[in-house]
Order: structure tokens, then C-alpha cells, then sequence
């Protein structure tokens, strides 16, 4: 049973909609088999957006909040203080050392963890090197992580590829979270760096970031009851 909830919790179902009742009507669908949440720009700028993630904080719910964060340091730091106040579980912010430095002084006395955003799961190496980055995705990970550590950074969000390299690197000290997360037989969509739940679980990931495999099913419920199956096996 333990392995069980520890299986399920590790499953964070993004809520990629555009209104708060598409929202509402997926979270009433998935019931008691999904225990986190994912709100991110899309949900969270949509009208009541922000107070449905405390609503949905307030029912029991984990919430992880993916706003990317980044701006000038005092803009970021008033901007964490912010969302520290609503209980969510996990914020993001962009891995550059000014934004994770001023986002960490704005958590300061709250329960709020920082994920640092390494390299989108959409990118690959030509992507970096046509947006004037000298590194490929692995080196810019890497960087970008020992960054991030050295700021005190809760977490990072990197694709499950780099997962096995950052855990043998840092052990246990960073919480590793997945997106890109496609069940064996999905479509990878605009995702591009992938992998399966299992797969990445057994890399090292914590949590595995999941949207439309789970929420775009014919049977939501029984999507994400067959992923928290996978992990477990993992």
C-alpha cells in the first residue's frame, strides 16, 4: 500500500486547459486517483485561475505551480512572496543565477519549493544553438543544475534523458521532475526530448509531469490509474 501512494504521488497530472471549469470537470473525472496537480500559465492567467489553485490546495490537493518565473531580481523576489502565500507545493522559475538567487530570497520562511527549468523538453541542441547558446542540451543541463545547487535551488525541471546523469551527479539534494512524460504507444506531440513512466522512474526522477496522455484519454481515470501502475513496477 505504501509503495502504492508513494507511486501515485509521484504522478503530477498537468491541467493544461483554458478555463477553471474545464479544469473543475477534469479534476471531478480523476477523483481520488490523482493527488497533485500541475497549474500552469495557460490555467493560472485564465479568469479565477489563481484562486481555483487555492481551491484546489484547500481540498486536499497538491498543487505545482509552473509560472517560470524570471525578470529582474526584484520583480522576482516580490513576485515568489507572492505565490508562497497560496500553499502551493512547487514553483518554477528560469535556471539563470540572478532569477534563482532572488526567487530563493522570496520563499524565505515558507513551505514553497523551487524547481529550476534546465532546458525545455521541446528544445533540442539546434534549437539552443539557433536561440546563440554554445552548449548542447546535456552540457547546458549540467551547467545549469550545479547553478541551481549552489543557489540553494529545491528542485530542477529537465527532460528524464538527463535524469540519470543529474542524480548520479547530485544524489538526493535536488527533487528531479519530468516533463515530457509519453506512456509507451503516445504521440510525443510537441515534446522532444521524451520517455516512458517507468523508464523514467527508473532513472531517478521523483516526479513525472503528465497532461494529455491522462487528460486528452477516453477514460482519464483509468489513463492515470494505468500510469501510477507503471510507476510502481518501476
Amino acid at each position: 500500500m505504501n509503495a502504492a501512494l508513494s507511486a501515485r504521488d509521484k504522478l503530477i497530472v498537468a491541467l493544461d486547459v483554458a478555463s477553471v471549469a474545464e479544469a473543475e470537470a477534469m479534476v471531478a473525472r480523476l477523483g481520488d486517483s490523482v493527488t497533485f496537480y500541475k497549474v500552469g500559465m495557460e490555467l493560472a492567467y485564465a479568469s479565477g485561475g489563481f484562486l481555483f489553485a487555492e481551491q484546489l490546495i484547500k481540498s486536499g490537493k497538491k498543487v505545482f505551480l509552473d509560472l517560470k518565473l524570471h525578470d529582474i531580481p526584484t520583480t522576482v523576489t516580490r513576485a515568489t512572496a507572492q505565490v508562497a502565500r497560496l500553499g502551493a507545493s512547487f514553483l518554477t522559475v528560469h535556471a539563470f543565477p540572478q532569477t534563482m538567487a532572488a526567487a530563493k530570497a522570496g520563499v524565505a520562511g515558507s513551505g514553497l519549493k523551487l524547481l529550476a527549468v534546465t532546458v525545455m523538453t521541446s528544445y533540442d541542441d539546434a534549437d539552443l544553438a539557433a536561440a546563440g547558446y554554445a552548449f548542447g542540451v546535456k552540457d547546458l543541463v549540467a551547467r545549469r543544475a550545479a547553478q541551481a545547487e549552489a543557489a540553494g535551488i529545491d528542485g530542477l525541471i529537465l527532460s528524464a534523458e538527463e535524469v540519470s546523469a543529474m542524480r548520479a551527479a547530485f544524489g538526493t539534494k535536488l527533487i528531479l521532475v519530468t516533463p515530457g512524460i509519453r506512456p509507451a504507444g503516445a504521440e510525443a506531440a510537441d515534446q522532444k526530448r521524451i520517455m516512458t513512466p517507468k523508464s523514467a522512474i527508473a532513472a531517478g526522477a521523483d516526479h513525472l509531469v503528465i497532461g494529455r496522455p491522462v487528460t486528452q484519454a477516453p477514460d482519464p481515470k483509468a489513463a492515470a490509474e494505468a500510469i501510477v501502475a507503471e510507476t510502481a513496477s518501476a
